[in-house]
């Protein structure tokens, strides 16, 4: 597994799921326009951790999902 830097994600953009509901359940929240790594956090815990992944290993992600291909 590749390691990745910590960057500071203060004043970063967030944008939730496509497939989250309108109630604010159960959703996930990706920053883009970090080099090199993808931010994922909980919605409902905007202060909590975020997980940092490889971006493209988060690339490969999306397009087995969009795919048909569950991990």
């Amino acid at each position: 597994m590749e390691r990745v830097s910590r960057p500071d994600l203060k004043g970063v953009a967030w944008r939730k799921s496509s497939y989250s509901n309108q109630a604010g359940g159960d959703c996930v929240e990706v920053a883009d326009g970090i080099p090199g790594v993808v931010p994922v956090r909980d919605s409902k815990d905007p202060q909590g951790p975020a997980l940092l992944f490889p971006a493209t290993s988060w690339a490969v992600f999306i397009a087995r999902l969009k795919t048909g291909h569950r991990p």
